[in-house]
């Protein structure tokens, strides 16, 4: 499998990531169509699966309902064989259906030692602040020293932005080694952004790559492949042959301009 480097932070990872959203939370999503939530042993041959495959790169919050515990007991054993990336920020209840913000340096040096504890892990490789909208106000509160000082501690290998405006993205650029933005045919507003990351190694994760399942999927992704700035796209999905379809996709589309690639 193909494997991109991530900015300057000395990672690679697989040109698809694993969003992994659809494994712990299915309401007040913005996904085109309903789905129920997988039971245990589906999410283990989905997860096992995607690596199997050649994906190496997981993404997951605290924001996803259930699903950092989901990965913590079905992928722990596997843990040296994929790049983990969580947030910090948002919580939401499954129960009432509700998400709560809290971005002070307390409340996201409290979230991470939860998550490292539900991932069984001792080490996130990147610890992304889940903005609200209001990404330049989230930064401030203290969450951006909170991650810088959670990434000193060596509890997070890179930190960095999971936000929703090109302003907060601007600003971002001053402490983050990561960037996750929103970025398909139909919203390119970060493009600018993306091209001063990618100029100054700042690594880039596409999110919402499909629009959120309103895209046809493999052009969506032959799209981004196409686009220099981008190191790698997570998308969410509950089937392994969408998985292999939209890596078939990124590999057709990559062959034709392999630069920065390397087999693993």
């Amino acid at each position: 499998m193909l494997r991109r480097p991530l900015g300057n932070t000395g990672l690679r990872v697989s040109p698809l990531g694993f969003g992994a959203v659809k494994i712990g939370r299915n309401r007040k999503l913005r996904y085109a169509h309903a789905f129920e939530l997988p039971d245990d042993g589906q999410v283990a041959a989905l997860l096992n699966g995607a690596l199997d495959l050649g994906v190496n790169l997981i993404d997951t919050a605290p924001a996803y309902g259930t699903s950092e515990q989901r990965i913590g007991q079905h992928l722990a054993t596997r843990r040296d064989e994929f790049v983990l990336t969580t947030k910090a920020g948002e919580d939401f209840d499954n129960d009432t259906g509700l998400s709560c913000f809290d971005f002070s340096f307390d409340a996201i040096t409290r979230s991470v030692e939860r998550s490292l504890e539900r991932l069984r892990t001792e080490v996130l490789d990147a610890v992304l602040l889940h903005s609200d909208g209001d990404d330049l106000d989230a930064m401030n509160r203290g969450a951006a020293d909170a991650l810088q000082q959670l990434r000193d501690q060596g509890k997070a290998r890179c930190i960095g932005l999971s936000g929703k405006t090109v302003e907060g993205a601007e600003a971002a650029l001053a402490w983050a080694d990561l960037l996750m933005v929103e970025f398909h045919a139909d919203d390119t507003s970060h493009h600018e952004v993306m091209n001063k990351a990618k100029d100054t190694g700042v690594g880039v994760i596409v999110k919402k790559g499909l629009a959120a399942g309103r895209l046809e999927p493999e052009a969506a992704v032959r799209f981004l492949m196409r686009e220099p700035a981008v190191d790698t796209a997570v998308i969410g999905t509950l089937s392994l042959k969408h998985i292999e379809a939209n890596l078939a996709a990124a590999t057709a589309e990559i062959d034709r301009d392999p630069s920065g690639t390397e087999s693993a």
